[in-house]
């Protein structure tokens, strides 16, 4: 029976290397302590996103800067899946889908183009009742977002299977336990590991007046369009998102004039891996809606590209658009963190 055990075991922690399940709560309390301070990330560049064109910067609609691999000291630091950054692109705050905090400071160029990371702070997210969430079955936290709609801002972050949003003071104190969002019916009923990939607070300014728009990475089906929500704000509702070529919603941002970006990702054996963005008219974010958007880039094997999961906009001192994008390697030995950074080209 032992034995019997030892290998069951061995292989919900493969699974969960691979991406395949989550960990569950009595393994990982089994498991070493979860970092907590200072974690030193080593990092290779990635010079060019195009494999074997190394002169080629623009794809699509977007203009490559550069990006870096990133190789966390601790093995607990990886599975990146949400992501904010400042104002000037130079800090950073990321989630991981085992329920850490990872913020830091990206060493760049004046354009943008990322040359290395400052050794970054890792803490657990903490629950409701200040409990990390990873030790409560909740830790798969997938994207984080500001919302400034509020006297002050704060940080929201979703999380899969007890499907959530919950809300931090930011700037980020580690030290702060969570605090639920009411959300629409809706949201329970969501396949458990296909909940709220990806979240987005819109400008309190806008014509959607600081309301949170939340998508589902898929529908109830392989086939059915993706179900979004527009949870609080001005107008709140529910809307669906064509889903075509397999592809699956994994983050979103809003850009400075309103239009929202969709980070999707695509892996199976037919097609291979995949990247995707769209670009879909704030305009059309209305209750009952079905949206769709016109695709700035897509990318596939021929690029530098993993499990991309994590998408945030800025905007430089000079006007230019800057997406930075990353890559959620389930901690695995197969895939890679990856950093990558893009100006928008075609604005």
């Amino acid at each position: 029976m032992r034995r019997v055990a030892a290998i069951a075991g061995l292989v919900v922690l493969l699974g969960a290397l691979l991406g395949l399940a989550p960990v569950p709560p009595a393994v990982l309390a089994a498991s070493p302590k979860l970092p907590d301070g200072k974690v030193v990330i080593d990092t290779r560049p990635v010079p060019y996103f195009g494999i074997g064109e190394a002169n080629r910067d623009r794809f699509g609609k977007l203009e490559f800067l550069g990006g870096l691999e990133l190789l966390p000291r601790d093995r607990h630091v990886g599975g990146l899946s949400g992501l904010v950054v400042s104002e000037d692109g130079a800090s950073f705050i990321a989630v991981t889908d085992n329920g850490l905090w990872v913020s830091g400071e990206i060493r760049q160029d004046e354009a943008g183009r990322p040359l290395g990371l400052t050794p970054v702070d890792v803490a657990p997210i903490l629950g409701p009742d200040g409990t990390p969430l990873v030790l409560a079955g909740r830790g798969d936290t997938e994207a984080v977002t500001i919302d400034r709609s509020g006297e002050t801002p704060r940080l929201l972050v979703s999380a899969e299977g007890h499907h959530s949003v919950y809300a931090f003071g930011y700037p980020l104190d580690t030290s702060q336990p969570a605090v639920p969002l009411s959300l629409p019916k809706a949201v329970k009923r969501l396949r458990y590991n296909k909940g709220l990939e990806a979240i987005a607070a819109s400008s309190p300014d806008g014509p959607l007046g600081g309301t949170l728009v939340a998508i589902a990475e898929r529908g109830a089906s392989f086939d059915d369009d993706m179900q979004g929500f527009l949870i609080g704000g001005a107008v709140p509702g529910t809307f669906t998102v064509r889903r075509h070529d397999d592809f699956d919603a994994t983050d979103a941002a809003f850009l400075s004039g309103g239009d929202l970006l969709l980070l999707e990702r695509r892996f199976n054996l037919r097609h291979g891996i995949g990247m995707r963005i769209r670009r879909i008219d704030g305009d059309k974010l209305k209750p009952g809606a079905v949206i769709d958007g016109e695709t700035i880039v897509e990318a596939g094997f021929a690029h530098q590209i993993d499990n991309m999961e994590a998408l945030a906009v800025h905007t430089t001192a000079s006007g230019d658009t800057i997406l930075t994008l990353l890559s959620d390697d389930n901690r695995s030995i197969l895939q890679r963190s990856l950093l990558l950074r893009f100006r928008l080209a075609d604005n």
